[in-house]
Formats: C-alpha cells, sequence, structure tokens
C-alpha cells in the first residue's frame, strides 16, 4: 500500500510528547517457505519438534506465547500452492494445534514524504506543538518503532535518540535494522519517519522532531515477503519497552481491495491493547489512506478501520482536501500534509530548530504515564477542532462533537491534548455489547438496549460503534451503507468504489464509526444499504443481505464523571461556573446561572441549556426529540411516538397515514404499516392485500417477493402457480427440458448435458442423473472405462434390463477383475500377489529368505 506516512508521524508526535511527561480481480495467495507453528510445552519442546521434521526453530513470534516461527530450507521460497507432504506431520503431533504456512496477498508499499518548499523559515503551523515544548513536553521517555524498511541507526538526527531495545530486522532476523540500499536506494522511509518523530534538538545537523527527547526505533520489515507472521511479529515487540508502534502498510489504496489483518496480525493487535505498556495498551497509529483518486474508501481497510489503532486524515495548509484523502468513518483526527503545489509540504530530515513543518502525534502519554489507550483516543476526541478545515460534512453529534467523514474529529491540537492530559482521570472500564438486528426490506433497523439487562456488556456511553456484516453481491463496487444511531447521527459505513467489480461481496466484515463518539447508546438503530446498478453489472442479478449486528463499545457509567466538564472545548459553560451532568440550572439567553437562591432542576428531556420551568414543554432545547403540535406548542420526548419519525433537526415529524412507524414522510418509507395493512417488500408502502407475485409472511407482516418464476406463491420458494411459459414441477416454476438437457436458472435456458450424461442436473459429467450409451457411473461420474483400482460390474433391473458400472477394488488390489482379494491382478504396495490374492508382504531379517 501507498500511503500518506506523514499522518502518521503527526499522531505519533504528540503522543511521544504526552508520553514523555514521566519518563478486482482476486490476486494469486503466495505461500512461502516460513511456517508460523502454535505448540504447548515451552521452547524445548518446540526445538524438538522442529528438529524431528527437519525445520529450524527461529524463536518465538514477538510477544504471542507459544507461537513459533518455524523455516524449512528445502521447501520452495514462494509458491501459488500450499506445501504439503511431509510438512503436515507437524500438526499431528499432540501438542501442537496451529501449523500453518505464512502467505503474503498484496506486498505493501509506502508512501513520499513532501518536502518544504524552499522558503523554510516560514514553515509554521497551528497545531500549538510549540505551546506543549513550552510546557516541558518533548517526548522524554517515551519509546516509539517504525515499522518500516529500517532505520538508519547512526543518521546524525537518530543516533542520540536510538533505542537498540525497540528495533529489529524481522526481514534477516537479527537485531540490527538498518535498511539495505542498493542503486534504487528505495529502503530510506522508516528513516524519514524516525527523523520526523524524534531527531535530536541541537545538534548542528539538519532537523529536529516533534518529540525530539523520545527514544526512537525501528522494525525492519517491509522489504521481504509481508506475511502474517512478519506483521505480528512486528506488532508484538517488546510490548512492554515500547510506548507506541507506528505503521505505513496495509492494503492497495487501488479503490478495490477489501483486506485487513489477518489471525495472528489481529492477536498480536489484541494482546497489545490488552497487556502492553503494563496492562494500559500499547498505541498503534495509522494513516486514513492515499486512494483518493481510486476512489478508495478507508473503511475497506481493516487496520485503519480497527478500534485498536488511531486512524489519522491529512488536510491542506489551506485546509482544503488533499486529492488522495479517503474519506471514512473511523477516521479519528487530522493532521497537515501536502495538499496544493502552494501550500508549504512536510519536512523529512530537512527544516531547522523551531519551524515546524511536521505534524503532531505524541503529546498525550507526557502529562499523565498511566492514560491507557482508550485514554489517548478520548483526550485526541476532546480536543481535536474542526478549525478552518473545509468540508461538506461537518455535523455536531448528540454528545456536542464536531465531526467529518474527512477529518474526524478535526485538527489536532499538541498544547490543547497535553493540558488535557494533566488533569485527566482514566475513562472506566470499556464494555462490549452485541445486539442482533431485524430485517426489514432496504432499512434494516434494530432496537438497541445496550445490553442493560447484562451488568457486564451494559453500554450508555459510546465510543466505537461496529457493524458486523455479510452480504452476497454481483458487484461490490455498487454498495453504500450507512448507519444513523438513536440520536440522529449519520455515518456513511461504505461509499461507492469505482473500480471494485469484485463479485465477492463481504463476509464478516467490520464497519467502523466514530462519529456516535459519547452518545446514547440505547434506542433505534438504521442501517441503510443502498444499490446503485453501474452499467459494469447485469441489474437483473441482485445482492444479498445475510446477516448483520451492531457491536457497540462503552461505558455503563458517564466517561468524564470525575471530571469538571464532560463537554468539548467549543461546549463548556462559564469557567466562573460549576457545571456537572447533574446539575442543570433554569436559564435564558442560553447561559447557565442561577435565577433564584433556590434553584431547581431541568426536566430530563432538557439539554445543556437548561429550561424556563421543570416541564419538558418548557426546556430551551430539546435533549432527544421535540414534538409540534397543531396548537403550535411542543415538548421534548426521548422517542418519538408511533407514526413519528425523527429528522436530521431532532424534530419528530409524521408518518403517512397508513405508516405505524417510518423513516419519511411519503407514503413509500413506512417501515411498519397500521393494523389491518401490511408491508409491501420493495416498495415499502402499505396496502390491505399481497397482489400476485407476492406473499404474506405473517412472522414480519409483510408481502414479500414470489421467485421470479413464480405468479402466485406461499413462500418465497414453494410456488402455486407459474408464469407463462413455464411449468410448475414439483413446488418449482422452471422451463421444461428435452431428454439431453438442463434447465440453465441462470440464463432461464435449456442447455446440452455432457456428453457423457444420458439425463443430468448441470453442467460437467459430474452433474449426470444416469450415463449415456457407451459411458459408465463410476463412483459420482460418467467415463468411458473404468480407472485403475476398478472393475467392471454388472447388475441386473427389475424390468430386465442390465445395467453395467465399474465398482471399487478390494483395498488391497492396486487393479482386479472383479470384487475381493481373490480377484486382483496387480497389488498396492505392502502387499504381494500370491495365486490371485493379495497377502501383506513379510520383511525377512538378515540370514533370512
Amino acid at each position: 500500500m501507498v500511503w500518506n506516512a506523514a499522518l502518521r508521524r503527526v499522531l505519533m508526535c504528540v503522543l511521544a510528547l504526552w508520553l514523555g511527561f514521566t519518563s478486482a480481480p482476486c490476486k494469486a495467495r503466495i505461500y512461502t517457505n516460513h511456517w508460523a507453528v502454535r505448540i504447548n510445552g515451552g521452547p524445548v519442546f518446540a526445538d524438538r519438534i522442529a528438529d524431528k521434521y527437519g525445520y529450524k526453530n527461529m524463536g518465538q513470534i514477538g510477544d504471542l506465547k507459544d507461537h513459533y516461527h518455524f523455516f524449512h530450507s528445502r521447501t520452495i521460497k514462494r509458491s501459488t500452492l500450499s506445501s504439503r507432504g511431509g510438512h503436515s506431520f507437524i500438526s499431528m503431533e499432540s501438542k501442537v494445534s496451529l501449523a500453518s504456512p505464512c502467505s503474503w496477498d498484496n506486498p505493501p508499499g509506502h508512501r513520499h514524504t513532501p518536502h518544504c518548499n524552499d522558503d523554510i523559515h516560514n514553515c509554521q503551523s497551528d497545531m500549538n506543538i510549540v505551546g506543549a515544548w513550552k510546557r516541558g513536553y518533548t517526548g522524554k521517555d517515551v519509546v516509539i518503532t517504525i515499522l518500516d524498511d529500517g532505520i538508519e541507526r547512526n543518521h546524525p538526527d537518530l543516533i542520540q535518540n536510538y533505542d537498540n531495545q525497540a528495533s529489529y530486522d524481522v526481514n534477516g532476523n537479527d537485531m540490527d535494522p538498518m535498511p539495505r540500499y542498493d542503486a534504487s536506494n528505495e529502503n530510506k522511509h522508516g528513516t524519514r519517519c524516525a527523523g520526523e518523530v524524534a531527531a535530536s534538538a541541537n545538534n548542528s545537523h539538519c532537523t529536529v522532531g516533534i518529540a525530539y527527547n523520545a527514544r526512537i526505533g525501528g522494525v525492519r520489515m517491509l522489504d521481504g515477503d509481508v506475511t502474517d507472521m512478519v506483521e505480528a511479529k512486528s506488532l508484538s515487540l517488546q510490548p512492554q519497552h515500547i510506548d507506541i508502534y507506528s505503521a505505513s502498510w496495509g492494503p492497495d489504496d487501488d479503490g478495490k481491495t477489501v483486506d485487513g489483518p489477518a489471525s495472528l496480525a489481529r492477536q498480536a493487535f489484541e494482546n497489545g491493547i490488552r497487556m502492553g505498556r503494563k496492562g494500559r495498551g500499547s498505541i498503534f497509529v495509522w494513516a486514513s489512506g492515499n486512494g483518493g483518486r481510486s476512489r478508495d474508501h478507508c473503511s475497506c481497510d481493516g487496520y485503519t478501520n480497527s478500534i485498536y489503532t488511531i486512524s489519522i486524515s491529512s488536510t491542506a495548509e489551506s485546509g482544503r482536501k488533499p486529492w488522495y484523502l479517503e474519506e471514512c468513518s473511523s477516521t479519528l483526527t487530522t493532521t497537515y500534509s501536502s495538499g496544493e503545489n502552494y501550500d508549504r509540504k512536510i519536512v523529512s530530515l530537512l527544516c531547522i530548530f523551531g519551524h515546524q513543518c511536521v505534524s503532531v502525534v505524541f503529546c498525550d502519554l507526557s502529562p499523565s504515564p498511566l492514560l491507557s489507550w482508550r485514554d489517548v483516543q478520548h483526550i485526541i476526541v476532546k480536543t481535536s477542532r474542526a478549525g478552518h478545515l473545509n468540508a461538506p460534512d461537518w455535523k455536531t453529534n448528540a454528545a456536542g462533537y464536531n465531526v467529518s467523514h474527512l477529518y474526524g474529529f478535526g485538527l489536532m491540537d499538541a498544547e490543547a491534548m497535553v493540558k488535557e492530559a494533566e488533569r485527566w482521570k482514566q475513562v472506566p472500564a470499556q464494555h462490549i455489547c452485541v445486539e442482533s438486528a431485524d430485517r426489514q426490506i432496504r432499512y434494516y433497523t434494530t432496537n438497541a438496549t445496550g445490553c442493560i439487562d447484562n451488568s457486564n456488556h451494559h453500554v450508555i456511553y459510546l465510543e466505537h460503534v461496529v457493524v458486523r456484516i455479510t452480504i452476497t453481491h454481483p458487484r461490490r463496487g455498487d454498495l453504500s451503507i450507512n448507519l444513523t444511531s438513536p440520536s440522529g447521527t449519520k455515518s456513511q459505513l461504505l461509499g461507492n468504489r469505482l473500480f471494485d467489480h469484485s463479485m465477492e461481496g463481504f463476509k464478516n466484515w467490520e464497519f467502523m464509526t466514530t462519529h456516535c463518539w459519547g452518545e446514547k447508546a440505547a434506542g433505534d438503530w438504521i442501517l441503510e444499504i443502498h444499490d446503485s446498478p453501474s452499467q459494469l453489472r447485469s441489474q437483473k442479478v441482485p445482492g444479498k443481505l445475510k446477516e448483520w449486528s451492531l457491536v457497540l463499545y462503552g461505558t455503563s457509567v458517564h466517561p468524564y464523571s470525575s471530571l469538571r466538564s464532560d463537554k468539548p472545548r467549543s461546549a463548556e459553560p462559564p469557567a466562573d461556573e460549576e457545571f456537572t451532568e447533574d446539575m442543570v440550572y433554569y436559564s435564558t439567553h442560553n447561559a447557565l446561572y442561577n435565577i433564584s437562591s433556590s434553584p431547581g432542576l431541568c426536566n430530563s428531556e432538557c439539554n445543556e441549556n437548561g429550561c424556563e420551568g421543570p416541564g419538558p414543554h418548557q426546556c430551551i432545547n430539546c435533549l432527544h426529540y421535540f414534538l409540534k403540535f397543531k396548537n403550535n406548542t411542543r415538548t421534548c420526548v426521548s422517542e418519538c411516538p408511533s407514526g413519528f419519525f425523527r429528522d436530521d433537526r431532532k424534530r419528530c415529524k409524521k408518518c403517512s397515514s397508513l405508516c405505524e412507524t417510518c423513516v419519511g414522510s411519503r407514503s413509500d418509507q413506512c417501515s411498519t404499516c397500521r393494523p389491518g395493512f401490511h408491508l409491501n417488500e420493495g416498495s415499502n408502502n402499505c396496502v390491505a392485500s399481497c397482489v400476485d407475485g407476492f406473499y404474506l409472511d405473517h412472522d414480519s407482516n409483510m408481502c414479500r417477493r414470489c421467485n421470479d418464476n413464480c405468479k402466485k406463491c406461499t413462500m418465497s420458494n414453494i410456488c402455486t402457480e407459474c408464469k407463462p411459459g413455464m411449468s410448475l414441477q414439483g413446488n418449482k416454476c422452471q422451463m421444461t427440458c428435452d431428454p439431453g438437457t438442463y434447465y440453465n436458472g441462470h440464463r432461464r435456458t435449456c442447455e446440452l448435458c455432457h456428453r457423457a450424461c444420458a439425463t443430468c442436473a448441470g453442467t460437467g459429467m459430474e452433474a449426470c442423473n444416469k450415463c449415456a450409451e457407451g459411458y459408465f457411473l463410476e463412483e459420482w461420474r460418467c467415463v468411458s472405462t473404468c480407472s485403475v483400482g476398478y472393475y467392471m460390474a454388472e447388475q441386473t433391473s427389475d424390468n430386465g434390463d442390465i445395467n453395467k458400472s465399474c465398482r471399487k477394488c478390494d483395498h488391497s488390489c492396486y487393479a482386479c477383475t472383479g470384487p475381493g482379494e481373490a480377484n486382483c491382478s496387480t497389488c498396492v504396495n505392502g502387499y504381494n500377489l500370491e495365486a490371485g490374492v493379495c497377502v501383506v508382504s513379510t520383511i525377512c531379517k538378515d540370514g533370512e529368505y
């Protein structure tokens, strides 16, 4: 993948300052001669297994317990076929529970690092990096490692801060991460990254890093086959020593790839956030992708789309959208990168001290070393700001945060992050709630409770929200998917991708959004799937939603209950007023202050602007939704009543007259119907009875579409009457085909069977029901002569016909003339032919015969 690595380096720099306070078409899968093996019993037992089968044990895979890297010199280095033979015997050992050859799909690449123009003395940034430096946060005692093509450890800008313990050469399996330089001089990307992050200050050389007192290491892992095992080794290197991992690789940004971490890399991520940094969680920093020109969507990248990574977008100095930017709902924050030609660019080992052209990332961990991986994300959300960033989709969610699919929660602010971290209290434990979902036509809804019945999974206040989905579809790029929260915040989980012609759809793919951060979890969630058929596909072939579920991540208590304010900076109350979630006073003029010596509490449906009296009709603004009556009065409600829907301005609007619930005011936007009416699949309107071509599904009270060939049916695949030109065969409508042909349901025509078939159910000799003249049934296929190991058998049917077929010889026979061991003509290995019978061969000792 070619990514804008500057984004990722920016976020890492802020985090380092913070930490330092205390201290298409499917491509062929390629198999290599390296194996990932899981063995219980410790390294000594693993060495024995390796020796027994001719492998070399290269050691444990990173920090993954009981996972070992085996190498076999006699296996071909790369192949499109998985190795078999003796290697499969490893998995037969009692203590071996996993043995798989390491494979790679798309070798990742990395992106060019843009440079400042000649006028480097004007390089500036309003990300407040200098403000963080002035407060004393320079990355001291923070350890960062760059997962890339290696770093030049003896570079004059890096040698002072180089950390050998945070470095490794995964490609060469040694401790030296020095890049492999050749005539093309391609392997310099990791060194550039390291310089922007942690080049030491006042060293009389090229530049200064954002976190110039941080310790910097590098992992050489992109200069070879990038397998699942290589990724896992890199992501789990020294997790108790390294604080932040920076990576610029992943699936191709080609607008057609859907891919993410495989099993070992996923385990490395999970182990990192659970056990890294002494249980506080490793910090993984990722860029949101460079596929803008290919109309790519970063939700199809399982690395940046993960809840465990901090996904960063980019903006030009002007605040305009760069041409390479990818949009998606998983993006958390934004830093500067290159944009138009006249914009200043990111510097790589070029600018002098004091000219901050590099982005920010490492501030958060400095003021408080006890910040967890989730604390880091919370602080980024609270301190990022929209500022001058231009985006058409800025919106304010129900928790008061500005958020965009282009820029996440906005531009990072280093000084604001360290100030927030100085007073930070750890957020409560993460809860995970999985909600089942109902399927209703194009709009799919689930009424989430936040797992209120299970205290260990109860989620009230949201962090990440994941939709896990399986869809079959003839052209994946025609799909777009939106998710609307109970508070009305809409996230685009997937946009159309022009170059994605894949017929694979999505299988258990996880789309993630951060746009509901801080909102309440309970209520109706709406999933919209839009199919925009392009000219590149047959519109007659529909897609199908197989299953989906909603995974809510968050807390069961307010995450900032111990802080002075739970609102983003743009919504903070006056500095001289105490303001907590449970103390909202009557107010006027949108200011929070007492109007009497004995103030009363506003109704719980009033938002932070307060109220003019205690009732829900006296709120200045509603917390959830407002319902307007015919007499022009209104009241605040937690949910819109039956017959109303929520619009994007948090108003309850009336549905069409036959709808009980709806998503809009038109008659074709019903989601359920009034008693006595049924929802019509496809048109979303309510009807009194189902018309021809539809049947009544009593469970959902919907008129669902019959199979295409049915005129009438009792279920989708049970026809009772056929359309003209079709005949009812059993409970299916299909064309009647002549002997020797079969009905091709896709092309809707009769086609010839294979020449070996007299009758068939489909194409190929494997689909024969009865063999043609001159062919004989052997196992599940028709053959002209019996294969080796089979003999010709005859059987007389009830009507006197003689049927011939090929039957399998006795197990000891290699070839035979009939059934049983007495008719063997040659024997399999280990048997000798004696008087027409195959008997077990005897191995004689020396001196015997």
